[in-house]
């Protein structure tokens, strides 16, 4: 590996922090303290620091609590994730991509395409119904993540679901954080 290969990529693709890993709460300490710092340093608009800082916190923290578990016949797959956070002109960029067991895609894609199919006023309001209904998913979350994403960004979820083999595919989002 030529690691200034790796760096005019990231220079050409205006990556701030790129990671990949196993997601760990000490791990997501030490991203949002590094990305304030880098907020910071780039004199960012309060206004604009905060909503990024927000859906940040929310992305990564989905990273954390809902990585689907892979075998032990799959190897580094297990637990583990992509991320990078980028700037590129007055928008913020995140991109995460992590393993996912095919059988829960279903479920997940119809929750994300729920949460596509609604504008801004509706999304408003499934918000508060799913945080009035007190369900919890298998892992503990509301279901609130990517719904406050589309609010926060007012844009859709950009997904992917890459197939990787007949159990397990790879599941990619990417998000755009406007200056407005």
């Amino acid at each position: 590996m030529d690691i200034f290969d790796v760096y005019k990529q990231m220079e050409r693709n205006d990556i701030l922090l790129a990671f990949k890993g196993e997601v760990t709460s000490d791990l997501l300490s030490s991203v949002f303290q590094i990305m304030e710092t880098k907020m910071d340093n780039l004199n960012e608009n309060p206004k604009l620091k905060r909503k990024v800082y927000h859906i940040l916190v929310e992305i990564l923290q989905n990273l954390y609590h809902h990585l689907d578990e892979i075998s032990a016949e799959d190897g580094d797959r297990n637990k583990s994730a992509i991320f990078t956070i980028g700037k590129k002109d007055d928008d913020y960029f995140i991109v995460t991509g992590n393993f996912i067991i095919n059988e829960n895609i279903i479920g997940f894609k119809s929750r994300l395409d729920e949460v596509n199919s609604l504008s801004k006023e509706e999304l408003k309001e499934f918000y508060k119904k799913t945080l009035n209904n007190g369900q919890m998913s298998k892992k503990g979350g509301g279901g609130l993540g990517m719904i406050d994403i589309a609010r926060k960004t007012g844009k859709k979820l950009d997904y992917n679901f890459l197939e990787i083999d007949n159990k397990v595919s790879f599941f990619t989002l990417n998000i755009k954080i406007s200056n407005q």
